[in-house]
């Protein structure tokens, strides 16, 4: 598992504006820390800091050491708030971590091995419709990712929740009450090839008249106005 650390400052001004200001003035972000059996607490962010930490995929699905003027707490990113249309982040939600308590967390599936794929070497094509999985464990057995291998994958096949192998101590969240047929969703498809149209399967209506004697008719429709 990946090791990340933030630094973050308690907030005391709260609201709107001072969100607006705090972004615009230090370059800094509202978040806010929750869960376990102490209250929430209103931090802020460096922008830059957590930004460079989220081009690390793991960082989003792993425990991440948050540094609050001293006090460290473990915690797991739950939201993100981004600009519309600008490369900035709005606001973070953490959730804390307790340990010798099962946790819940959105994990992302990584396929394997697709080019071993019976599938893809008949021209398969493969579509991943379920890219993230919410997943029970405990903090110590959190995965940064789960693999989902595609070595034995036919044409016309998909593989499905229920079918992924999971890592020791991990349970998908949705089975967890029994309710697997209903949420088996399908995590990868192997599609048949594309077909692409020749020239030959090309229809052509042989009553359309070329345009080269539409004109030619033309022409000799004029002359007989003329006569």
């Amino acid at each position: 598992m990946s090791d990340f650390t933030l630094k973050a400052e308690l907030r005391s001004d709260i609201g709107k504006g001072a969100s607006r200001r705090l972004r615009r003035l230090a370059d800094k972000i509202p978040a806010i820390v929750y869960g376990g059996k102490e209250e929430a607490k209103s931090i802020t962010l460096d922008h830059d800091e957590i930004n460079n930490m989220l081009d690390d995929e793991a960082a989003y699905s792993s425990i991440i050491n948050l540094n609050i003027e001293g006090e460290t707490e473990e915690v797991l990113i739950t939201d993100l708030q981004r600009h519309p249309f600008k490369l900035k982040l709005m606001h973070v939600d953490f959730k804390r971590i307790v340990r010798g308590e099962d946790m819940l967390a959105n994990i992302p599936l990584h396929l394997i091995n697709e080019d071993k794929a019976p599938g893809k070497k008949s021209g398969g094509v493969v579509t991943q419709p379920l890219t993230v999985v919410e997943i029970s464990c405990r903090p110590s057995k959190l995965p940064e990712y789960i693999e989902v291998d595609l070595s034995n994958l036919e044409i016309g096949e998909s593989i499905h929740l229920s079918e992924v192998e999971l890592p020791e101590g991990v349970q998908i969240a949705a089975f967890m009450h029994g309710e697997i047929e209903e949420h088996d969703q399908a995590v990868v498809n192997m599609l048949p090839p594309a077909v692409e149209e020749s020239d030959d399967d090309v229809e052509v209506d042989e009553t359309e008249v070329p345009a080269s004697e539409q004109k030619a008719d033309a022409g000799d429709s004029e002359e007989k106005n003329e006569d």
